[in-house]
């Protein structure tokens, strides 16, 4: 073969070298939720010898593009379960949140619809927890009056 020929083989493979990136980059790049403001929900986990333990968590957050920062505090109503209380943070991916605490193992991941979000979060006290989380308030608070 000639020379040209080898340079137009190459071109060509090169070039479609970067049509093999899967279509769905575009949903993990994409953020189609604000995930801003204060969530409040309930969990339910199952504590050993058939009996359960319910969660009450509450989770405020404020989102910068895809980067998210805020802090979660759960309680179970039970010594045998201590209290979650510390900072989080996360990133949002077309309607997926997910976050780990900063000062501990708590991660999460949470699917987001609206004013529910519905999914996992892993490692907090007591195992892992299936929580739904409704939005509370999602506008920043009102500005002091000017004197």
């Amino acid at each position: 073969m000639r020379a040209s020929t080898w340079v137009i083989l190459a071109v060509v493979l090169v070039g479609g070298s970067g049509c093999t990136t899967p279509p769905d980059w575009i949903e993990r790049t994409l953020v189609t939720v604000d995930v801003t403001g204060t969530w409040y929900g309930t969990s339910l986990t199952t504590a050993g010898l058939g009996s359960s333990v319910a969660s009450l968590w509450l989770v405020e957050l404020k989102q910068e593009g895809p980067r998210v920062k805020g802090s979660v505090r759960a309680s179970a109503g039970t010594s045998q379960y201590p209290p979650v209380n510390g900072a989080i943070e996360g990133t949002v991916a077309g309607d997926v949140f997910s976050f780990r605490q900063t000062n501990g193992n708590l991660t999460g991941k949470m699917r987001v619809s609206e004013g529910t979000m519905t999914g996992e979060i892993a490692d907090a006290p007591g195992g892992n927890f299936a929580v739904t989380l409704r939005r509370t308030d999602s506008s920043p608070p009102p500005s002091p009056p000017k004197p």
